[in-house]
């Protein structure tokens, strides 16, 4: 695995934390220095709690479990969802609705209204509805498309959570913890570490900086992926 080296971290802006006056002091074993009031992540710590995280990733897509992307900040959601298709897996990043893990019984049967529209689009059952009514129907498929459609092929609930700012979004990971899934999360200057089981700390608001802890962790994902085919593989063979 490739991880991104010193140097492509610095060029990404990853070590810019928050103003001072915003920091969580549970931040400060990641902290390396302060500068004109901004804190200044250790890029030594970063690379480590990537490694870290990375290698969790690795193993759990080895073992064949879903991992699911949350990242619904505006600068984060089309790398993060793009970076979530990319690896089939499970993501949300328009808005976390309250349950949306902890009530997954009543989530799933918004999904499968979701797939009803789309088999009456599909059979030809909208000939025979009126234009008002098919108009409507329309309407709340694309608006729980939008809200939904990121989990819509998960039948059982993920493994872990992959998360961009925990602060921002911090009701996804109170529904993580109580679900007893694992988690993997950038935690920038303002933010608890101890609320992860794999923080990675790192600038989590500058798009460069989520792209290139986003990958990484992708990157990880695949190599998990591609250990679980061949050992599949072997085993037929």
């Amino acid at each position: 695995m490739q991880s991104p080296t010193y140097k492509d971290l610095l060029n990404a802006g990853v070590h810019f934390g928050h103003l001072r006056k915003k920091w969580n002091p549970k931040m400060q074993p990641y902290i390396f220095m302060e500068r004109k009031g901004i804190h200044i992540i250790d890029l030594n710590k970063t690379t480590d709690c990537l490694t870290r995280a990375c290698n969790a990733a690795r193993q759990m897509a080895k073992a064949g479990h879903k991992i699911l992307f949350v990242a619904t900040k505006k600068q984060a959601r089309h790398i993060v969802a793009d970076a979530a298709r990319s690896v089939d897996m499970p993501f949300v990043t328009e808005r976390w609705l309250g349950g949306m893990m902890t009530n997954f019984s009543t989530i799933r049967k918004s999904i499968k209204k979701m797939n009803n529209i789309d088999k009456m689009l599909a059979d030809g059952s909208f000939d025979s509805i009126t234009k008002k009514e098919r108009l409507m129907l329309t309407r709340e498929r694309a608006k729980l498309e939008k809200v939904l459609g990121g989990i819509a092929k998960i039948n059982r609930l993920p493994k872990a959570a992959f998360i961009i700012d925990i602060h921002h979004e911090h009701i996804a990971l109170a529904e993580a913890h109580k679900l007893g899934m694992r988690t993997i999360a950038m935690v920038d200057t303002n933010s608890d570490p101890n609320q992860v089981d794999f923080p990675i700390p790192a600038n989590d608001d500058a798009s460069k900086s989520i792209t290139i802890i986003t990958n990484a962790i992708v990157e990880a994902i695949k190599e998990g992926l591609n250990e679980r085919r061949k050992e599949k593989d072997s085993a037929k063979a």
